[in-house]
């Protein structure tokens, strides 16, 4: 299949419009053996889908390896993949009892959080190891925001750790042409503009604050990526899981248990799809690429049947009385931009 390609901002890369993302490969809440991890990265491939995002984190190291086990064997110039930085991995000191977590198969790795010149340079030509590969095209800061630093001070000396150290890293590789954009990726509203202050970014890898739930970027976020022209990558269409199951019991949101309102909310749009014999998960996949901004959407897989049902939904035609419907009855902002 031939997927339709976006630039990336004011950077020349570019990337399919559906990706695949890789949490799925570090074994996140369910065990992969490694023939389903290659089998599901083929299926991808075959699908035309050209743009993979991993990070460190992902199981420890393993999504990495998954990753590049399956890339290096592929033509170099024939994809984009992205991977991140803050976390360097170093081997545990105590293996018998190691708790990889929801990553349920992780590698037996601890992390330490560092976003100096040293550690970005660490993490950096770790993952090219990991990865098979002897380059990497984005290169996002990862996880720099409240949902792991609670409290306002350790944020900020994190956040000062980047800009009077780590930075230095990232431009240094950015203008030798080592990698082709830094970005970051961001779990919560208010992380964009404060970042934006303190660093020049070419992108945002955006996880919950814009999906067909929830779309605070909105109001102030999105009109500062604008003006800089920063791209977009959406990195959790399903909303971590009910976008993409419904409104069952047990469903996940924000990488937890859906709450009561969350579930009355998606209730109410399934209600919308089936008046208009759209799938959920159509609509959720869908939506995010009318905005001007985003590049590429990547949903993740944890089989071969998961990228197949994925590339069924993005190619579902979605009436356009559907998206009218949602902001008629207050689903979706006004200003939301809607497929056509």
């Amino acid at each position: 299949m031939d997927i339709t390609k976006r630039n990336i901002g004011k950077t020349e890369t570019v990337v399919t419009e559906l990706g695949f993302g890789c949490a799925g490969l570090g074994d996140l809440f369910d065990l992969l053996s490694e023939e389903q991890a290659q089998q599901t990265l083929q299926a991808a491939w075959d699908a035309g889908i050209r743009y993979y995002d991993t990070a460190p984190f992902y199981g420890y190291g393993k999504s990495e390896h998954r990753l590049g086990h399956f890339l290096r064997q592929q033509p170099r110039n024939d994809f984009v993949v992205s991977t991140k930085v803050g976390r360097v991995l170093k081997p545990t000191r105590n293996p018998e009892s190691f708790d990889g977590g929801f990553w349920r198969g992780g590698l037996p790795f601890d992390f330490v959080w560092d976003y100096s010149y040293d550690g970005i340079m660490r993490s950096y030509e770790d993952s090219l190891q990991r990865l098979s590969l002897s380059s990497i095209d984005l290169l996002l800061i990862h996880d720099l925001d409240f949902g792991n630093f609670r409290t306002e001070s350790l944020l900020n000396a994190h956040l000062y750790e980047l800009a009077t150290s780590g930075w230095r890293a990232l431009n240094e590789l950015r203008s030798s042409g080592a990698i082709k954009a830094v970005g970051a990726g961001i779990n919560i509203l208010g992380m964009i503009p404060r970042l934006l202050d303190v660093v020049d970014l070419d992108m945002f890898l955006v996880a919950m604050p814009y999906t067909l739930l929830d779309q605070g970027v909105l109001e102030a976020e999105f009109p500062r990526c604008a003006e800089r022209d920063v791209g977009i990558v959406i990195g959790a269409v399903f909303a971590s899981g009910i976008l993409a199951t419904g409104s069952k019991e047990g469903a996940r949101y924000a990488y937890g248990p859906a709450s009561e309102e969350t579930l009355e909310k998606t209730r109410r749009i399934e209600e919308v799809c089936k008046r208009h014999n759209t799938p959920l998960g159509a609509a959720a996949m869908q939506f995010p690429l009318a905005h001007p901004l985003v590049a590429s959407i990547i949903p993740g897989a944890i089989e071969p049947g998961h990228v197949e049902s994925n590339v069924a939904l993005f190619q579902y035609e979605i009436p356009p009385a559907l998206w009218a419907d949602l902001k008629e009855e207050g689903l979706m902002r006004q200003d939301s931009p809607a497929p056509e």
